[in-house]
């Protein structure tokens, strides 16, 4: 019997998001350099998102690249640029088999040309399958979203698109790069920091967060059953009493 089966699948997170973190930790232990826990962090997103689809997950969000990351040394950043184009390649097949569609957020003009190419033609190729929607947060900063999302809707208020007392919840939503994406109900960080890293701030206004001491290569199927548990376990209140809720 597979772990998953220990779900209750009549309460299912509907949009999951991890920040995975501590791919340059696992590789420090192993005295390798970093760019062994990023190869070895790909194979815990294959796992991942192939148990999130088994479970009919609609939405899988990872925090794959920040726009703070493009600090990081040249070498590092080019290897998890080399690594995004191999991987999309790779999982085309795997992606149309299990019905996935690849979305992305962020500043993608920050892309370098062959990676924005690679990841435009496997949007592509996934747009039409009805399985999970797998989304990359890629050159992602919700600060930088939201200040986008400011400017946006200020141009328009300022060219009479919109009057000021139409801006609402649904207004600023449209105008976010997740604007296709439900708000985020699991929240989940690996490698035992407890910090959302200008991670979706405004799409994890209600979302249930789960943090967990392992770092991101060793994620498996047993630590993805135990944050959906646990997310199950749990009153989600939304602002109300127990008893509004009973």
């Amino acid at each position: 019997m597979s772990n998953l089966d220990h779900i209750n699948e009549e309460n299912l997170p509907k949009h999951i998001a991890i920040i995975m973190d501590g791919n340059g930790r696992w590789a420090k232990q192993r005295g390798k350099l970093r760019v062994f826990g990023h190869e070895n962090g790909v194979e815990a997103v294959r796992r991942t998102v192939e148990n999130c689809a088994k479970l009919k997950i609609d939405f899988l969000t990872l925090y794959a690249f920040s726009t703070e990351n493009w600090k990081r040394p040249k070498i590092e950043v080019q290897t998890l640029m080399r690594l995004l184009v191999a991987s999309l390649r790779k999982e085309l097949k795997t992606l149309n088999d299990n019905s996935i569609r690849l979305n992305a957020i962020g500043n993608l003009d920050f892309l370098p040309s062959k990676v924005a190419k690679e990841l435009n033609e496997v949007i592509l190729k996934t747009s039409n399958n009805k399985g999970l929607t797998l989304t990359l947060a890629l050159s992602y900063g919700s600060r930088e979203e939201l200040k986008s999302a400011v400017k946006a809707i200020s141009a328009k208020v300022k060219n009479n698109i919109i009057s000021e007392d139409d801006i609402d919840e649904t207004v600023i939503n449209t105008h976010l790069y997740t604007h296709d994406l439900p708000d985020v109900d699991l929240l989940i960080r690996t490698s035992g920091e407890h910090r959302i890293s200008n991670f979706l701030l405004w799409q994890i206004a209600y979302a249930e967060l789960y943090f967990i001491d392992v770092f991101w290569p060793d994620f498996n199927e047993q630590h993805l059953v135990d944050a959906i548990i646990n997310y199950q376990n749990r009153e989600r209140r939304f602002g109300k009493t127990s008893e509004q809720l009973g």
